[in-house]
C-alpha cells in the first residue's frame, strides 16, 4: 500500500505549481494501484492549512475552503483512505523521535510516516528530500522517476 505525503497533494491541487501536471498524473496512477493507497489524517489537515491560507502579499494563492474540500472528497471517492492514528500513538511517536534524533518540524513527517506504516503502507511518496521516516516504510520521490 502506498501513502501520499502532503506536498504531492498540494502540487496536484495548485494548478500554478510547476509540479502540478506531474503530481496529478502520479495521483491518477496511485489511484489505479491494486495495492491501495491513502494519506494520514495529519496530511489532510496540513493540506487544508496550506491550500486555504493566504501567503503574505499573495492573496490570489489562497483557495476557497470549498475547493479544498472538493479536492479531498474527490480523492476519497477515488478509493483513497484516510488513516487515523493507532493506540499509544503519542508514546510510540516520542520513542521513534528520540531514537531517530528527530527535531523541529520533522516531527510532522514522522507523525505522517508512523500513521501510514501503522495502517499498512509500505512506501510513502513525497517530494521532501529530508522526510523523517520509520523502519518498514520506504521513502520514494515519484517526481524524480522518469
Amino acid at each position: 500500500m502506498t501513502a501520499v505525503d502532503t506536498n504531492l497533494l498540494i502540487f496536484a491541487f495548485h494548478e500554478t505549481a510547476p509540479e502540478n501536471r506531474r503530481a496529478r498524473s502520479l495521483l491518477a496512477s496511485v489511484q489505479r494501484s491494486p495495492g491501495g493507497w491513502g494519506m494520514a489524517v495529519t496530511s489532510v489537515a496540513e493540506f487544508w492549512c496550506v491550500a486555504t491560507r493566504t501567503p503574505a502579499g499573495r492573496a490570489a494563492m489562497a483557495s476557497d475552503i470549498t475547493q479544498a474540500e472538493a479536492f479531498i472528497r474527490a480523492l476519497l471517492r477515488s478509493g483513497g483512505l484516510v488513516w487515523e492514528t493507532q493506540a499509544r500513538f503519542a508514546e510510540r511517536l516520542l520513542d521513534v523521535a528520540l531514537r531517530g534524533n528527530v527535531s523541529g518540524k520533522r516531527i510532522y513527517d514522522l507523525q505522517i510516516a508512523l500513521a501510514a506504516r501503522d495502517n499498512g503502507a509500505t512506501e510513502i511518496w513525497t517530494y521532501d528530500r529530508n522526510f523523517a521516516t520509520v523502519p518498514g516504510l520506504k521513502v520514494v520521490n515519484p517526481l524524480a522517476r522518469s
